[in-house]
């Protein structure tokens, strides 16, 4: 069986670099130890490995069908969906007064990478529908929370986010559905939305759409658009009604095809019903709360299909026979696996310290977030709000774009048979794609990152997260991590915050098209950055553990040579890319339509 996400992985983010249990102090997690979190991995892994990962190839294959006017999934997502529901992952890291198991984000973002690696397309039907609960959870009146919300937290319905719209893509302020106020307290909903993932299927009685509209009258442009709670059916007097939600088509993907992807009308017939979900004309505000969500949950999945992919080209670099060593010089000698040649081990290692570096970034944002929401110390959760709200946009874009490279390299190894439908890395190459579009494209994430969190606050964040870098550098040194690596991420560090200055600088005397001309540089540089901190930090615990004559020698020997490969590759990139982001280059800005 496919080993999916390597567990000594998981347990040395938890227990050895992030030291989770450490939030067992917190009275929020009291009541956990590393018994309940070691248990509930083993349960979540087990599903994966079980479950979820034989159902992948046979839901890629034959995508959701569109009959008569409504979605049909593969029966084995039938039979899947009712095992992940049991196992609570949805409200795994909520509160016990809204059925919740009250676990660390941290280790539940870890658990659910298994289910990802293992088909994100079956675990997407889960996580969307978390998002969709706890938005209902924070801003739904209590009626609106005991008729939808419960049955959400329970697995007995699923969720979505119905954003966007055909005309708007990615543009929130233009949103057009409309919300007209009505007697009983609904408003009477008209619109479409597009590439609704999970709009529409015939595993749950019923789905729960977390809908942007406009009420009447409401002003244009962001701060006119709230927030709706849009059954597909709605409750009246106990019974499950239709309430005028229709798929108006299906999109059909390269990939992440188990997860049907739909157009949606609202109101066809003139009874599509919704409730408004917190204050009217916040609705951006709210459901920036999901959006965030989802995009740690999309950099979970570009780390969890990096690494599903890059676990099957090692298994099949080590069986697979070709060529001899350059040193072999008898024609009749035996073959060796391809693993023994050093381009073979370049391209592993290479994929190695994306997902490595991916996954510990996303188990630090959660973290985060934990301490965020549950720290007992104000200047803790303002601090950690800070750091999560700077790491979201890299979090999101880094597992999805250098993910996609790491797939590229799975393909390559296996050669020809990577080309071919017969073997799996295609698959995951096709489903990686998606993963740097949807919740907001890199483009996107990259003028989050450099327009708003960088620099807002005064820079408040970004000098927490230099705190925080140095910290790790000194405990490296003090681990007896290589000088010059921990020298090169302290340079790096120094080179991000300079540059940050300049850019902000010029933001603040006007020019923020000049800003942020090259946000997308800024968005790979600080990658670059932040992903070499999680590799030092790792370097350092590995450097510890081989210290104690732990007997995990190899496993921490390949954790150092990931860090020094990684920052030895990557961080030089840094200079040249805050040179490039100083200098103004504007030929992308200057280039007229006609001359493209």
């Amino acid at each position: 069986m496919n080993p999916l996400v390597r567990d000594r992985d998981v347990a040395f983010l938890l227990y050895e670099v992030l030291d989770v249990l450490s939030l067992t102090r917190l009275p929020f997690f009291g009541d956990h130890g590393r018994d309940t979190f070691d248990q509930f991995l083993a349960t979540t892994r087990r599903l994966a490995r079980e479950v979820l990962y034989p159902g992948y190839r046979p839901m890629d294959e034959a995508p959701p069908r569109f009959e008569r006017g409504a979605v049909a999934v593969h029966p084995v997502m039938k039979a899947i969906y009712p095992r992940l529901a049991a196992l609570g992952m949805a409200n795994a890291p909520r509160p016990a007064e809204v059925g919740g198991q009250q676990f660390p984000l941290a280790v539940t973002t870890l658990a659910s990478s298994y289910l990802m690696a293992a088909n994100l397309s079956a675990y997407a039907y889960v996580g969307l529908t978390a998002g969709a609960a706890h938005l209902l959870e924070a801003f739904a009146s209590e009626e609106l929370k005991a008729l939808y919300m419960r049955p959400l937290y329970d697995g007995r319905w699923t969720g979505t986010m119905a954003l966007t719209e055909p005309h708007a893509g990615s543009s929130l302020a233009d949103v057009r559905t409309r919300a007209t106020p009505a007697s009983g307290g609904h408003y009477e909903i008209r619109g479409s939305k597009i590439f609704i993932s999970g709009g529409d299927h015939d595993l749950t009685d019923n789905i729960v759409h977390m809908a942007l509209a406009r009420i009447d009258g409401a002003p244009a442009g962001i701060k006119g658009v709230s927030l709706f709670c849009v059954p597909k059916m709605r409750v009246e007097r106990g019974d499950l009604v239709p309430n005028d939600v229709s798929v108006a088509g299906v999109i059909h993907k390269i990939g992440w095809r188990g997860l049907p992807s739909l157009a949606l009308s609202f109101g066809e017939r003139g009874d599509c019903r919704g409730w408004l979900v917190g204050e009217p004309h916040r609705g951006i505000r709210s459901m920036f709360q999901m959006m965030n969500e989802a995009r740690l949950m999309i950099g979970v999945n570009g780390v969890a299909t990096a690494s599903v992919a890059y676990h099957e080209a090692r298994a099949y670099a080590e069986s697979r026979p070709q060529g001899r060593l350059p040193a072999a010089k008898d024609p009749a000698s035996p073959q060796v696996p391809i693993v023994e040649h050093p381009d073979v081990r370049r391209m592993l290692l290479r994929q190695k310290a994306i997902v490595e570096g991916g996954l510990a970034l996303l188990a630090r944002a959660a973290l985060y977030a934990d301490l965020a929401a549950y720290s007992q110390d104000e200047a803790e959760r303002a601090r950690a709000e800070l750091l999560l709200g700077l790491l979201t946009p890299v979090a999101k874009s880094f597992p999805a774009e250098r993910g996609y490279e790491a797939n590229v390299l799975a393909l390559q190894v296996h050669g020809g048979y990577g080309y071919s439908s017969e073997y799996l890395p295609e698959a995951w190459l096709r489903d990686q794609k998606l993963n740097s579009i949807h919740e907001g494209t890199t483009g996107i994430q990259g003028l989050d990152l450099l327009g708003r969190k960088a620099v807002a606050g005064g820079g408040a964040a970004i000098a927490a997260l230099d705190e925080e870098i140095r910290r790790t550098a000194t405990r490296a040194a003090g681990a007896g991590v290589d000088a010059d690596l921990v020298a090169a991420v302290v340079q790096g560090t120094g080179d991000v915050l300079a540059v940050t200055a300049h850019l902000g600088a010029r933001g603040l005397a006007g020019d923020v098209e000049g800003m942020l001309l090259h946000s997308a540089d800024y968005l790979e540089l600080f990658s670059i950055l932040v992903v070499a901190w999680q590799h030092l930090a790792m370097a350092a615990c590995a450097t510890a553990g081989a210290s104690r004559g732990d007997h995990d020698a190899a496993f921490y020997r390949g954790k150092v040579l990931g860090a020094a490969y990684f920052i030895r590759t990557e961080v030089p990139r840094i200079a040249q890319l805050c040179a490039l982001c100083r200098s103004g280059e504007d030929s992308y800005a200057r280039i007229r339509p006609d001359e493209l």
